[in-house]
């Protein structure tokens, strides 16, 4: 008997140790699902400890600069993030993406190839976005100028929104975007699993509409388009987190200003699989002291996530925060606090199980990429006391993520078990007869 008790051991082990491969494999392949309002991968459990780098299509287009990429995936890698967002879009101006509705650079589009494709190499996931809010590489600004060229009656960067033939050329690049083969996998994007998400717009806003009924409609129309050509891939609407008409009694919480959003009217769309939000206090509250700033950011991040867990039932992602070293009094322990702060909610929500499923820096740069400082970046290759904090969210979300998958695997093993199925099951046979 005690030798058929230590063979059964051996065998849990090994068989725990087999899902344990299985398990930091599932880390890198297939498509990120929801399950309730946690983030799955092959049916455990994934967490978003990652970064934006939104200049990744831009530097990759020139195939001199892409060791960069290269190297920055790496070093991320190599601290432990799983995700990455970055633009797919450049619209109008200089090295444009689209230079003109349906009318693309193929150069940029291979650019964001081998982004991805290293992306894929490295094992850390993407997150697209279609737009952007701002006149920043042509933003909803392009495309009002564009129809206006046409001849339409618009008058307002929020007319993107609502006029058709706009709607039309935004729905076109989602699908170019889309159907895109890369160049350098062979494989389209919407087939791609190195692609965690879409997302709709970086940060809409409609300040012409405060109650957000524009916005939700815009919404509801462009995540039915997505859904239509692709059911691979998760979707989200881009959004920082205000709060609007739907939760009035949180609207106390929003910085100063008219958005035109709902965090929860808009989240609720069919179609949209989980939620974001995005902080900065140290630009929304500038003339702030840090200690109001951090308030805000205990209150603001508290907020979302029991919205996210309990009205939405959603998945979040803090899909942007970050401290400027730009700002009047900056110190590098400012900016650990900020760092700590974040991630200690995510952390605190996900080891329950909640819907706090990681956060995206903003943002990370490589070396050689100092014309891109704008104040947030970080390079992980330049030791300091944050990327020691990023690391350090990196090692407790996986610790994690293997403590749920050992759990699932426990319950898999004792089912398999149970049936006659499990190999320490047909073992201890053996030697029983």
């Amino acid at each position: 008997m005690k030798l058929l008790g230590l063979i059964t051991f051996l065998s849990i082990v090994i068989q725990q140790s087999y899902w344990d491969l299985r398990v930091d494999a599932s880390s890198r392949d297939g498509f990120v699902r929801t399950k309730g309002v946690q983030f799955t991968l092959n049916g455990y459990p994934y967490y978003a400890n990652g970064f934006n780098a939104y200049w990744l299509m831009y530097v990759a287009s020139d195939p001199s600069q892409r060791p960069k990429i290269s190297a920055a995936f790496q070093e991320a890698s190599s601290h432990g993030l799983t995700v990455a967002r970055t633009w797919a879009f450049s619209d109008g101006g200089y090295r444009p993406l689209q230079y003109s509705p349906g009318s693309y650079n193929e150069d940029m589009f291979q650019g964001l190839d081998f982004a991805i494709a290293e992306a894929r190499r490295h094992g850390i996931k993407i997150i697209l976005s279609f737009a952007n809010n701002y006149v920043s590489f042509g933003g909803k600004k392009a495309y009002v100028d564009w129809a206006r060229s046409r001849g339409r009656p618009v008058s307002s960067e929020d007319d993107f929104f609502t006029d058709s033939l706009v709607k039309e050329f935004y729905k076109n690049h989602i699908t170019a975007v889309l159907n895109r083969f890369n160049t350098f996998t062979k494989v389209h994007y919407k087939d791609d699993s190195t692609i965690m998400a879409w997302e709709l717009m970086n940060e809409p806003r409609c300040p012409s509409d405060p109650s957000g009924r524009t916005i939700q409609a815009w919404i509801t129309e462009m995540a039915a388009h997505v859904k239509s050509l692709d059911r691979n891939h998760l979707l989200e609407a881009g959004l920082e987190g205000f709060y609007g008409q739907f939760s009035p009694q949180s609207k106390t919480l929003n910085p100063p200003g008219q958005f035109g959003t709902d965090f929860i009217a808009n989240n609720r769309v069919p179609g949209i699989d989980f939620v974001t939000a995005h902080s900065y206090p140290d630009e929304w509250f500038e003339n702030s002291s840090e200690q109001s700033q951090m308030d805000f950011l205990n209150k603001w991040i508290d907020a979302h996530i029991q919205d996210a867990q309990n009205v939405l039932h959603k998945p979040i992602i803090l899909a942007e925060f970050g401290k400027s070293m730009k700002k009047p009094g900056y110190s590098p322990a400012q900016r650990d606090m900020v760092f700590n702060t974040v991630y200690s909610k995510i952390y605190g929500s996900a080891k329950r199980g909640g819907a706090a499923a990681g956060g995206l820096f903003w943002q990370l740069l490589g070396n050689g990429m100092d014309n891109f400082q704008d104040g947030y970046g970080i390079k992980l290759s330049e030791s300091s006391s944050t990327v020691n904090v990023i690391a350090q969210q990196s090692g407790k979300l996986t610790l994690i993520r293997k403590i749920f998958a050992r759990m699932i695997n426990v319950e898999k093993w004792k089912r398999a078990r149970a049936r006659g199925h499990g190999p320490a099951r047909r073992r201890s046979h053996k030697i029983e007869n």
